[in-house]
């Protein structure tokens, strides 16, 4: 039965894998008809409602010191997503992808500056590749970095603070209470900005709300549920290892629904990318402890 429910498990967060990386697709599609900023606050705004009825009981548990911990990773959040869309306007759905991705890498670095937790010789190696595959996928040729893909990497900055910021106080906090807080905090500053630096939006066309009302269910709410209890029954680097093919399914749909170019340029930054973020996620213990399964099986043979 454990073997069964870890495969369910793992299957599970191949799910979520696929629908954060579609969300890429469909946020670029919605940028056609909508304002970043409205299409954020809609976002936040309809998954705050969803999750708020669904965790009512634990919310409603939540002290001061959970809003203020809720409050400033939900402006990391609002940050993250805000450089991300405004991005997408300005770069390909590929690039911004595993750019994204790359937030994994810095979170040790910005988890050391906050617990003084120092990072090992795996997370110095996947810094390395990680900016390597970014320089390839960003720098255009004229060496000029591009203002989409400038963008994506402050996103991916944001994004690292908000990972770090949940890993130092769900601790102490309900990690559930936490993550509806932010996300009421982020759909409030996206209606903040829209209001001040967007013009008024007009009627919605269904496709318009069709894509939000996918992104605040699925991408939000349904793919933070499956990947909270999914994660109960598989390991870490399972968990790491699987949730870090977004960025691959995001990049395979932009060239199969989206037409984009593929280059080996492209290629070349895409798997220097993935290779940093398993790195820096797993160690690549799952191989260390093949090597040693096969050493013990040989000398049990000699025997």
């Amino acid at each position: 039965m454990k073997d069964r429910s870890s495969i369910y498990a793992d299957l599970s967060l191949l799910i979520v894998a696929i629908i954060w990386g579609s969300g890429f697709i469909v946020t670029k599609n919605s940028l056609n008809h909508i304002t970043p900023y409205y299409l954020l606050a809609f976002r936040f705004m309809i998954s705050f409602l969803l999750m708020s009825l669904v965790f009512f009981k634990r919310l409603k548990k939540a002290k001061l010191k959970d809003w203020k911990a809720g409050f400033l990773i939900g402006i990391f959040l609002f940050a993250g997503f805000a450089t991300q869309t405004v991005g997408l306007k300005y770069t390909t759905v590929g690039k911004q992808a595993f750019i994204t991705a790359s937030n994994v890498v810095m979170v040790p670095f910005i988890y050391w500056a906050i617990s003084k937790k120092k990072p090992d010789i795996y997370d110095v190696i996947a810094v390395f590749l990680c900016f390597t595959g970014i320089g390839i996928l960003s720098f255009e040729s004229n060496l000029r970095l591009g203002y989409g893909e400038f963008l994506t990497f402050i996103c991916a900055i944001f994004f690292a603070f908000h990972i770090a910021t949940i890993g130092y106080f769900s601790k102490e906090h309900d990690p559930i209470v936490l993550s509806v807080i932010q996300i009421l905090v982020a759909g409030i500053l996206s209606t903040i900005f829209a209001l001040l630096l967007e013009p008024k939006i007009g009627k919605l066309s269904n496709e318009t709300l069709f894509s939000i009302l996918y992104l605040a269910v699925f991408s939000t709410l349904i793919a933070f549920l499956v990947q909270n209890v999914a994660q109960k029954y598989t390991s870490s680097t399972h968990a790491a290892i699987i949730l870090s093919l977004e960025a691959v399914f995001g990049g395979i749909m932009s060239l199969i629904f989206l037409k984009e170019p593929f280059t080996i340029r492209f290629l070349i930054g895409c798997i220097s990318i993935l290779i940093s973020i398993l790195t820096t996620e797993t160690k690549w213990s799952f191989l260390r402890k093949r090597l040693k399964g096969n050493g013990d099986s040989s000398n049990i043979g000699g025997v």
